[in-house]
């Protein structure tokens, strides 16, 4: 698969993400354990989607340059609708890492560590799967229809378990990592491993490190399909999935104290999947425009957000809820 992306551009994408994970790693390291406020969220949240915004606008002047102002414009769209059908899928994934550190009963001073390191890994296995699939999309064109029958059928899966109260009890995953994985009974601070009568065993922090990877790796399964749909440029794909990614912990704590608020949301989530998997299995009998996209995403998400904020929580019924917290 080709792009028409100068290479000067793939180097200042890659100087935005190792610069975001010096900030994360080192300049955030400095402030140590401590429970992130919605106003400091709120201006993360608010500083990530200003950088993909203007990395978008970046990214239609240097198209405008190369190849003209019609494919800056279809550049620019189709990665603001990248940008937002992943940031969107990112709500989801939001709401499972919030079920996970409920249930472990994971202090707000180490949930930020989790999320740092979760990044990185979703940030790894999102390029090597993008990659991968960009491949079998450039030699098997048919697998288009399988990316979205999934789609539509996960959609389809979501819109019937939204109504249903989620639990991490009878978790196949949790189970084999307990089984694999000696754990301690309490938190040792942010330590993965700490030694308990001896021995040196697993935190239950590591315990939701392990989970919240494998939460990144059957996301991914949904988005990167998703993405595909909108663009087979590798570059868009890419660039619009990693910056959407960036932002992820700084959304993380300003959706955690929102989450009832949007109680609907994933009615509407399994809107825009069943939508992007129609559009990807109608491929070739009628491509429906970038712009058309852009809309129906932003008015399915805007109208569930809408509705959500008009009508009160249903009682249990939250994607939340979860079984009672251990620690």
């Amino acid at each position: 698969m080709l792009t028409l992306a100068p290479l000067w551009l793939w180097f200042v994408f890659a100087a935005i993400v190792l610069v975001a994970l010096f900030v994360d790693f080192v300049v955030l390291k400095k402030q140590g354990a401590h429970e992130v406020t919605v106003p400091e969220a709120l201006r993360w949240s608010a500083i990530w989607v200003a950088i993909s915004l203007a990395f978008n606008g970046l990214l239609w002047w240097a198209f405008q340059q190369e190849q003209g102002t019609a494919v800056a414009n279809t550049k620019a769209l189709e990665f603001l609708t990248g940008y937002l059908i992943e940031k969107s899928l990112a709500v989801d994934n939001i709401f499972v890492f919030l079920m996970i550190f409920t249930y472990f009963a994971v202090p707000p001073a180490y949930q930020k560590r989790v999320l740092m390191i979760g990044i990185i890994g979703a940030i790894v296995l999102r390029t090597v799967m993008i990659l991968v699939g960009g491949w079998l999309i450039s030699q098997f064109h048919w697998i288009l229809y399988v990316f979205g029958a999934f789609l539509f059928l996960t959609g389809v899966k979501m819109w019937w378990a939204a109504d249903k109260e989620s639990s991490l009890e009878d978790n196949p995953a949790l189970k084999l990592l307990r089984r694999v994985l000696p754990v301690s009974e309490r938190f040792d601070g942010e330590r993965f491993w700490t030694v308990q009568r001896g021995k040196r065993i697993a935190t239950p922090l590591m315990l939701v490190v392990a989970l919240v990877g494998l939460t990144d790796v059957i996301f991914a399964v949904d988005s990167i399909p998703a993405i595909y749909a909108i663009t087979t440029d590798p570059f868009i794909v890419l660039t619009s999935n990693i910056l959407a990614i960036l932002g992820l912990r700084a959304m993380y704590f300003l959706l955690a104290a929102m989450a009832a608020k949007f109680h609907l949301l994933s009615y509407g989530l399994a809107v825009v999947l069943v939508f992007i998997g129609t559009k990807m299995m109608l491929i070739d009998l009628y491509k429906i425009p970038v712009l058309v996209s852009l809309g129906v995403v932003v008015g399915i998400l805007a109208i569930t957000m809408i509705w959500s904020v008009k009508t009160a929580p249903r009682i249990g019924g939250s994607k939340t809820a979860t079984g009672t917290p251990q620690s």
